[in-house]
């Protein structure tokens, strides 16, 4: 399958676009078409990453069917041939890549949930001794997994960067109830999604969800542990005490480091052996986690 950078669906009413995801309604649901784009830095980048897209839809569709158990989710199929037709019209553009999802009422809270001491999280802890002002023992050493995992929540914007709240303040934004079942419930998924992922050969270092109303009901939307929403590593090599090898673009962000970008737009190209073995990581998280072949 060919690389995809955008799509242009004609019969689809175009929903909304975003820094990886085309979004389109369909009757009273949602078409999201995962591209092969790729963010760093808040940035969008000129170059697509091999069967990206693919992954990250399959990854997620996977998790959401896992995790239903825990907690209702807006996925109806990921499967084209089950979409209606003016979605199968293009199949060649969609097949292994979009999702038909049910609309909600999306809550403006990244509710992230962190399990090891690692990105910012660490810089703060190296600072004051926190993480999101949530006081952690002294002594831990980076990479080092966390006693219990602990729930960081942060702004939801479409421009510029996400800025973290306290709990209070997201219980004023949608009320207690629903936040605290909406970090019991975020909490929970990503305790056993640890634990299966360990057991396939990686660690979920932390995660971001997003949850919705639909029907009434606190539900999970968007995409679900992913390589884009999460920061994996490989078990095998985890060490704490440095940074971790990941399979996440945590590959791409060193390259743009190392020639020194400005992180403004617009954003340099990759070299094609960078999207080639940034495609690479995506392609091995989902064969790990799946044990099938993209």
């Amino acid at each position: 399958m060919e690389n995809l950078l955008q799509t242009e669906l004609p019969g689809l009413k175009s929903f909304s676009r975003g820094k990886v995801r085309d979004i389109y309604e369909v009757g009273k649901n949602l078409l999201i078409v995962t591209t092969d784009r790729i963010s760093a830095f808040d940035v969008v980048l000129p170059t697509a990453i091999p069967r990206k897209g693919e992954a990250l839809t399959q990854i997620s569709s996977f998790w959401f069917e896992k995790m239903r158990s825990i907690a209702p989710n807006h996925l109806i199929t990921a499967e084209v041939d089950e979409m209606p037709e003016e979605v199968r019209a293009h199949v060649g553009v969609l097949r292994g890549r979009s999702m038909l999802v049910k609309k909600g009422r999306v809550y403006p809270v990244e509710c992230i949930v962190r399990g090891y001491l690692a990105g910012s999280g660490w810089k703060e802890y190296r600072a004051a001794g926190t993480i999101c002002g949530i006081k952690l023992p002294p002594g831990l050493r980076e990479a080092d997994m966390l006693e219990q995992p602990i729930f960081t929540p942060t702004t939801k914007v479409d421009e510029g960067h996400d800025m973290p709240m306290a709990f209070e303040e997201v219980c004023g934004v949608v009320g207690r109830e629903t936040a605290e079942r909406m970090r019991d419930k975020s909490i929970e998924i990503y305790s056993a999604a640890r634990e299966y992922a360990k057991s396939r050969g990686i660690i979920i270092c932390d995660t971001k969800f997003e949850w919705a109303e639909i029907d009434g009901e606190l539900t999970l939307v968007d995409e679900l542990l992913t390589p884009d929403s999460s920061r994996f590593w490989p078990a095998d090599r985890w060490k704490p005490g440095r940074s971790q090898e990941s399979f996440d673009k945590q590959f791409v962000r060193d390259y743009l480091e190392s020639i020194g970008w400005n992180k403004q737009p617009p954003a340099p190209a990759l070299p094609p052996e960078v999207a080639r073995k940034t495609g690479e990581k995506y392609i091995t998280a989902y064969k790990s986690l799946t044990g099938k072949e993209l």
